[in-house]
């Protein structure tokens, strides 16, 4: 469009230039018309008054006269006696010509165009004596609304080709600045990290350089986004057989033996009761405070083994597990409600999907719980379409999330697990309006168990 603004107002200041010439010829036209109609006419003239003086009696001549002096153009004639007083009302030269009359012009081109108006007397002679006058003058409207038509013509036909140059000057600048359209939408969609976007080769060269390097550029990032999202998955399956390693170690090691640890304690109490009061006192003191100690220690394994992961993950079915998570808080909390709607889902998507998916929900309702201040909350987890990315939405009608809140450690800890999985995270919140979580991941190959992907060996790059 500013290019074709551009032609526009290039356009406007030739016509403007060809219209200020036209006019200026047009004017020169008239001028030398009327001088050529003015001469012609003195001669008609002329020559008529001498013709009929040699037919006509000489009281007759002057009521004759004006007949045979219709034919002139661009020129009004009046024929006055010895006192100067129109014999007949004047005649107009374009007077009779049916078809050569012209529609008059605008007054203001009349006004650039016409001449001086000249006025000619001819005298009528005879025997030298003066009968009366013949008055010549000048009348270029006739001429002028010629040249005028003249030009609407002209201009007409350069109006239609001027639209026309126009119109296909725009479907040109479509068809070769189409490209570059494209590059710009092409370019969005880098920025909203959609790196799969590729621009056909356009025919001009110069664009060709722009989409090949374009093109260039978007395989680069989808390649480095690859890469990125492979060792992101490999750092987050690391860190799943790590925790599940630890747990499996605090889970089978720690809690057998503070179990032992309190079996003892207990086995101990017993066979203090056959010692001496004083020394059966002390002892059972010492007891207490020893299985004290073991249960506090037996909470603290219990609790770590929580945060690290949840046993039931990869053994329960991923459904069932995920349910109860809902249960307990349902449980713990009981002035709110909650809902839990899943699809029919996998016995388990490997450990790092799974694992996902339950600290989401985990800290969703926590969220909603300590800071949302909610009544009602939502779970729903299921494929938005066949083989499609698993979607999991946590919804709450509490007070929302400012937008200048910060985001806190576990919010971003979720971002990180849900992006590194190649997924999406998005919370919809506002003040008064509740918060929505939406979460995408998509899939890959199902396990019944284990990790997703080979265990972190520590060799591996």
């Amino acid at each position: 469009m500013q290019l074709l603004l551009v032609f526009v107002l290039i356009d406007l200041v030739a016509v403007f230039i060809a219209g200020a010439v036209a006019i200026l010829r047009a004017r020169a036209q008239t001028r030398v018309e009327m001088a050529a109609s003015m001469r012609l006419a003195g001669l008609l003239v002329g020559d008529a008054v001498t013709l009929l003086r040699q037919a006509l009696p000489a009281e007759q001549f002057l009521t004759v006269l004006p007949a045979q002096l219709r034919s002139m153009r661009h020129v009004r004639i009046t024929v006055k006696d010895g006192k100067s007083d129109p014999i007949l009302a004047p005649l107009s030269g374009a007077a009779g010509q049916g078809p050569d009359i012209h529609a008059p012009a605008p007054a203001w081109f009349a006004a650039l165009v016409a001449p001086p108006t000249e006025i000619v007397d001819v005298p009528v002679m005879v025997e030298g004596e003066k009968l009366g006058e013949v008055e010549i003058v000048g009348e270029p409207a006739d001429e002028i609304a010629e040249v005028w038509q003249n030009m609407v013509v002209i201009g007409g036909v350069a109006v239609a080709l001027n639209v026309a140059v126009v119109g296909i000057l725009y479907v040109l600048f479509g068809r070769v600045l189409n490209p570059l359209t494209a590059l710009a939408s092409a370019l969005s969609d880098l920025e909203r990290q959609s790196y799969n976007v590729r621009l056909p080769p356009p025919q001009a060269r110069e664009l060709f350089v722009l989409t090949s390097h374009f093109n260039s550029l978007a395989v680069a990032l989808e390649t480095a986004r690859t890469e990125n999202l492979q060792l992101n998955r490999r750092l987050i399956t690391a860190q799943d057989d790590e925790r599940r390693r630890t747990a499996l170690e605090l889970h089978d090691e720690v809690g057998p033996c503070l179990f032992g640890l309190k079996a003892n304690a207990s086995s101990i109490a017993s066979t203090a009761r056959q010692l001496p009061d004083k020394p059966r006192q002390t002892v059972s003191e010492r007891l207490r405070e020893m299985l004290t100690i073991v249960d506090h220690l037996q909470a603290i394994n219990r609790s770590m083994l929580d945060r690290l992961r949840p046993m039931a993950l990869g053994h329960v079915p991923l459904k069932e597990v995920l349910r109860q998570l809902v249960h307990d808080r349902a449980r713990q909390n009981p002035q709110m409600s909650f809902a839990f709607i899943a699809d029919e889902l996998l016995h388990s998507y490997g450990d790092s999907i799974d694992l996902t998916l339950y600290r989401c929900i985990q800290e969703g309702l926590t969220n909603a719980i300590r800071h949302g201040q909610a009544s009602t909350v939502s779970v729903k987890l299921g494929c938005e379409q066949p083989e499609g990315p698993l979607a999991l939405t946590v919804s709450d009608d509490g007070c929302g999330i400012s937008p200048d809140a910060p985001a806190g450690l576990g919010m971003r800890g979720m971002r990180e697990r849900v992006e590194g999985l190649g997924g999406r995270y998005v919370v919809d919140s506002g003040p008064g309006r509740g918060t929505c979580l939406r979460i995408t991941i998509p899939l890959a190959e199902p396990q019944d168990g284990g990790t997703d992907m080979k265990p972190w060996n520590g060799t591996q790059a």
